[in-house]
């Protein structure tokens, strides 16, 4: 019997883990936020950078799913790249994680308040980002969603499950009905049909250009490894989190890919008018282009309601499901001993990590206000991109993690090699080399600084906590190998004696 100081094993099916990974990239949050930036960097070519973009996370989601099948511990990338490259590696890889999600959960708040208000009718709180009703009705969100990650995970689940239906029918809907008008002739100026031309990476600008909308759209992906932060909770944890990643994946690349299309060639990539490139609506594409889409008929406005809907349950599910892979790995840091051990208490009711959960809801509303009232609320668009560099660092280092702890299986096997090798290893760096590019590119600017500047705040609390408790910090927890692969999961234990890697 499991005990109740451990998560809930077996909560999660396949299907369920799959709608935390998707549901956590928050995909009308992400595309109404995000596909405006890429637009403006790359123009027309924005369909080529869903492509491109996404092998990298096919490839690093193919290194999450062989890691995991040995060790599934919630931690994931803190403990594999503590095991290949070292204490600091991999601590730092653990803040990366726990640093954008934090930098996400502003912007997710505050699109989540901004969208209640358009929902019901008062266009004029909901158009001032920086309104006191939008501030504390964002926080409200991050309570409530804080609440419900503490209540426990098969909730969460089932509430996931509810919030993605409603999102990707009222996508796939929005989608058809812009391609429609466009192909009967009935879209604005600038409309046109979609075009193999959009496919053709060369005809973006620069590489600069190229680099920023790869990373902007690595946003846009980002959330599917929630489905392996989640994996000692999920039935079959050594196989079901890893095929979620990958299958989740697939499933954004397809949804994205038919929204990008169906939105350049309705809109256009114009700076006036409906163009996604226009400066008045370029990070907020959907609200935008959802009256013009549907018209004014009673069905239209209906439609634009349920888009309003449907953004807002993106992004309040977005958010609910940031909370959870953070939480654990905190909660995974300190049960190996990287953290204090206050982080791995388990609710012993929920059987969730009820420390790590409220600390974290707690920063991130402390951020929010924060970021709201610094130059006027503008920071928060620009995490948006810098959260693709703390994501470009721990993908990255994943992929490379994977490649270096089977590296002494790839003699015997050319397979091996290809599979869990060469693969993931090209993702890595890919990653790597787009968010390296980023900070170099934006220095000293707001970019650079919430970007870089969050992550170097990791290193004065690594050195404090390596005094304190030496342990971990001196390679004595986690060994610098994959673990053999046993028959229970692999479980942290809080009260667990320093010097190995624990287990049930």
């Amino acid at each position: 019997m499991t005990s109740p100081s451990t998560l809930r094993s077996g909560a999660l099916s396949l299907v369920s883990s799959v709608v935390i990974g998707v549901a956590s990239a928050g995909p009308a949050y992400s595309i109404t936020a995000t596909l405006g930036l890429v637009v403006v960097a790359v123009g027309a070519q924005s369909p080529i950078i869903v492509l491109l973009a996404f092998v990298p996370m096919l490839l690093v989601a193919i290194g999450y799913r062989d890691l995991n099948a040995v060790e599934p511990d919630p931690g994931t990338t803190f403990v594999w790249a503590t095991r290949a490259f070292g204490p600091f590696t991999g601590w730092m890889a653990g803040w990366a994680i726990v640093v954008s999600d934090l930098l996400v959960m502003a912007s997710l708040a505050q699109i989540s308040s901004q969208y209640t208000f358009h929902l019901v009718g008062a266009h004029g709180i909901g158009a001032d980002a920086t309104s006191v009703w939008v501030l504390l009705l964002g926080i409200a969100y991050l309570l409530v969603m804080t609440v419900v990650a503490v209540r426990g995970i098969d909730v969460s689940a089932r509430l996931q499950s509810v919030l993605l239906s409603v999102e990707f029918g009222m996508l796939v809907v929005f989608s058809a009905v812009a391609l429609g008008r466009v192909a009967l002739g009935h879209g604005p100026a600038g409309s046109r049909l979609p075009s193999w031309e959009w496919f053709d990476p060369f005809a973006i600008g620069t590489f600069s250009d190229f680099v920023t909308a790869l990373l902007l759209m690595v946003f846009i992906y980002w959330g599917w490894d929630s489905a392996v932060s989640v994996n000692q909770e999920t039935v079959d944890p050594r196989h079901t989190p890893g095929r979620s990643a990958v299958l989740s994946t697939i499933t954004l690349v397809a949804l994205y890919l038919l929204v990008t299309v169906a939105a350049q060639a309705y809109a256009g990539t114009g700076k006036d008018g409906l163009g996604l490139a226009n400066p008045d609506h370029v990070d907020d594409v959907l609200g935008a282009l959802g009256r013009a889409v549907f018209g004014d008929s009673w069905i239209g406005t209906a439609a634009v309601y349920l888009l309003f809907g449907m953004v807002l349950t993106s992004a309040a599910a977005s958010t609910q499901t940031t909370i959870l892979p953070t939480a654990r790995t905190t909660y995974s840091m300190a049960l190996h001993h990287a953290l204090p051990a206050a982080f791995g208490r388990i609710d012993p009711r929920f059987r969730t990590p009820v420390f790590s959960t409220w600390v974290f809801g707690g920063v991130s509303a402390a951020l929010y206000v924060g970021l709201n009232f610094a130059s006027g609320g503008r920071l928060i668009a620009e995490a948006v991109t810098a959260i693709g560099i703390s994501i470009g660092l721990y993908y990255g280092l994943t992929g490379l993690s994977c490649a270096w702890l089977y590296r002494h299986e790839f003699a015997g096997s050319p397979r091996t090699l290809v599979i869990k090798g060469i693969l993931p290893t090209l993702g890595g760096l890919a990653l790597l080399f787009a968010a390296g590019w980023t900070a170099v590119t934006s220095w000293f600017s707001a970019v650079f600084v919430l970007g870089v500047g969050t992550l170097l705040i990791g290193i004065p609390i690594y050195l404090t906590l390596a005094r304190r408790m030496p342990a971990f910090f001196r390679g004595g927890v986690l060994a610098r190998r994959l673990p053999a692969p046993t028959e229970g999961i692999i479980e942290a234990d809080a009260a667990s004696e320093p010097g190995e890697s624990v287990r049930a």
